[in-house]
């Protein structure tokens, strides 16, 4: 990297932390235009085009850089977050995986970033697909509430369409009542489903005893308590050797890997995708 080059990117970073982020584009666009080998100046420059909410940019800078390294997390990551900006989050799903993938490669170390991030776009999938199905619920309802309505009202101006085998004329009060009780169990299907979707819950020996969260890696102690595994190791390290709930005394190799519930609880998740982020 030339010094040319080297100033050029430093000016960049400098406005880009100041948040002038289109001065910083026009520095990192130079830097690139004397020297189109240096992966950090495309996923800076994506950055800044990421600020700017100019997501197709941002992809189109971290494919470039891809292209030179595969491995390269922040352009997985930044790749992303745009596609989350877009919708498209089976992409950006796959993107922050590899970024995660990228990272434990390379140990790189950034924290929580990216699973949260993988953990956001799959939560922002679901509350797409969440509306999507009420949407269609509440068209299919509105449709199937006017289908009966018009019915009713074609059989009560015409009281011998009902049936072929029927020429008795229906009586309008009996004919009233009937298509009134159709539309109250239509209604109270629909009431039904919103009511399940607003009682979702976990039970709770699904989820640790100290963190009260729905558990990923359960272990149980020799005492026979389940807990999740992160959380126990903590409370090992930080507060003492001994059994949160027995008080009994315990060292971390005796945890066990409790795989039966790790099942259940696998596929009460495969079940209920909505549980991940209770």
């Amino acid at each position: 990297m030339s010094n040319e080059v080297i100033e050029l990117k430093q000016q960049g970073n400098k406005l880009f932390s100041q948040r002038n982020y289109e001065e910083a584009i026009s520095c990192y666009t130079k830097a690139l235009v004397r020297d189109d080998r240096i992966t950090t100046i495309y996923t800076n420059r994506a950055l800044c085009y990421l600020k700017l909410e100019l997501y197709d940019r941002v992809l189109r800078d971290c494919k470039l850089a891809l292209e030179q390294d595969k491995l390269l997390t922040k352009a997985h990551f930044f790749m992303g977050q745009a596609y989350v900006e877009q919708g498209k989050f089976d992409e950006a799903i796959v993107c922050f995986t590899t970024a995660i993938e990228c990272a434990r490669v390379k140990k790189e170390h950034f924290g929580d970033d990216l699973h949260q991030a993988l953990r956001r776009a799959k939560k922002k999938k679901l509350n797409f697909q969440e509306e999507k199905r009420m949407s269609e619920e509440v068209e299919l309802q509105t449709l199937l509430t006017k289908l009966l309505i018009d019915d009713l009202e074609r059989r009560k101006s015409n009281p011998e369409a009902g049936s072929d085998d029927v020429v008795e004329a229906e009586d309008p009060a009996e004919l009233e009542s009937k298509y009134t009780n159709h539309l109250d169990t239509l209604n109270k299907m629909f009431a039904e489903l919103d009511d399940r979707r607003k009682k979702r819950d976990v039970p709770d020996y699904l989820c640790g005893k100290i963190s009260f969260e729905i558990m990923k890696d359960p272990v149980t102690t020799p005492s026979g308590v389940t807990y999740e595994r992160a959380n126990l190791e903590e409370h090992l390290q930080r507060v003492g050797h001994f059994d949160p709930l027995t008080r009994e005394p315990l060292k971390r190799e005796k945890l066990i890997p409790n795989l039966a519930m790790k099942e259940v609880i696998e596929d009460f998740l495969e079940k209920n995708p909505w549980a991940e982020y209770y």
